[in-house]
């Protein structure tokens, strides 16, 4: 029996608004370090728990007029704003990659381009949340980027067991590593766990330490809570740093990263071929995939971690932030390290876009950049055939 599309449609719709609502929590609650599922949803304003009827994604809020049941104070329109946007995007990547003759190569939904897509709409979904928060705290959550990452690896690593691994590596549907790639990874990895080893043990020193303290202000949860988009950094008391200093702590970090890196790609390459790291690639998919969703990790927060210290350098001044390396890494470990490079290069222009109607309607100095990524992002979504066919095949000619 052959469901019609329309069925398809209309679920998928209702699950992004499922899924948008629970974003909502997770804009509210994540920066604060509060549960995400206790306790249940109340008014911010009466603190009276909100009844099952009255927190149906959209419906709810369009009936109530926009205000709580009991104490008639003014529900954020974010709310709404987040649900809706969750859904249509959802559905908008439902039909392009299963209804539209534009993903060649792609396998139907129910042959294994669900693994496809739930791991892109996790992606949005994550993006949706850490650019909402970006946008209101101007911070983004370090734990919904690691759980991006960790998804994108085991998706990376058991995508063969679902989808022919020949079709994901000649239409780039998961990141694959080449012997080049996959060396590198691994190398960078080594690297990192013993930078990390050395920031655990206090031979290295975190830079901005004070950023891992609480910055919100009694006054910025209570904002927050109603969902107040208007409070702007400059509002807020800054601490003073030497930021070329406390950058350069960064490129002390990220030393065993490239060290390792270069170290591992030259002893492999000296030991073994590359027809035979090919070969062994070809024969554990798994190993591929991990390999090259995790150099898509490490490329997405290279190109972004490289501005930042070129640029603090620079200027003097700290140029974008450790969010924004972390949430390209998600990306990069998605999409992988072409399409991430593209999406950086693409955000920029979203980010233009909006500084030029700021100037028009509201004099501002900052930036928050993780929504503009994100839009990126998104579009190397959209358009990945047409990257892919006019930039990929250069690098990847399967």
């Amino acid at each position: 029996m052959v469901v019609p599309d329309w069925i398809w449609f209309v679920s998928v719709f209702a699950y992004g608004c499922c899924i948008g609502s629970f974003l909502n929590v997770v804009v509210c609650r994540m920066p604060r370090d509060k549960s995400l599922v206790w306790p249940p949803s109340a008014c911010p304003a009466c603190g009276r728990h909100i009844r099952f009827y009255d927190n149906l994604p959209l419906i709810s809020w369009l009936i109530l007029g926009r205000k709580c049941r009991f104490c008639k104070a003014p529900v954020s329109p974010r709310y709404f704003v987040i649900e809706l946007l969750t859904a249509v995007i959802f559905l908008s990547l439902f039909i392009l990659y299963f209804s539209v003759d534009v993903i060649e190569g792609m396998p139907v939904f129910l042959r294994g381009g669900w693994l496809v897509y739930l791991l892109h709409i996790t992606l949005l979904s994550a993006f949706i949340a850490a650019s909402a928060i970006d946008l209101e705290l101007w911070i983004i959550p370090l734990g919904i980027c690691w759980f991006v990452t960790g998804a994108a690896f085991i998706v990376s690593a058991l995508g063969a067991c679902v989808i022919d691994a020949g079709v994901i590596a000649k239409y780039s549907l998961l990141p694959v590593a080449s012997a080049a790639t996959g060396s590198l990874a691994a190398g960078a990895a080594i690297g990192l766990a013993v930078s990390g080893a050395l920031l655990m043990t206090g031979l290295l020193k975190r830079s901005y330490e004070s950023e891992y303290a609480d910055p919100d202000s009694e006054a910025q949860a209570d904002d927050s809570a109603n969902g107040d988009f208007s409070k702007e950094p400059d509002e807020m008391p800054e601490q003073e740093f030497n930021h070329r200093l406390e950058v350069f702590r960064e490129v002390v970090f990220l030393l065993p990263v490239i060290v390792c890196s270069v170290v591992t790609y030259l002893i492999v390459g000296r030991v073994f071929s590359v027809e035979t790291l090919n070969d062994f690639l070809t024969k554990h998919p798994a190993v591929a995939g991990l390999m090259g969703s995790v150099w898509g990790y490490f490329v997405g927060c290279a190109v972004v971690w490289i501005v930042r210290i070129l640029g603090t350098l620079a200027f003097g001044k700290e140029a974008m932030g450790l969010g924004d390396v972390h949430l390209m890494g998600a990306a990069g470990a998605v999409v992988g390290p072409l399409m991430v490079v593209v999406a950086f290069f693409v955000a920029p222009f979203f980010g233009l876009a909006w500084a030029g109607s700021q100037m028009f309607f509201k004099k501002v100095r900052q930036i928050p950049y993780g929504p503009f990524l994100s839009l990126g992002v998104f579009v190397v979504m959209i358009f990945h055939d047409w990257i892919w066919n006019k930039i990929g095949l250069m690098f990847y000619p399967y």
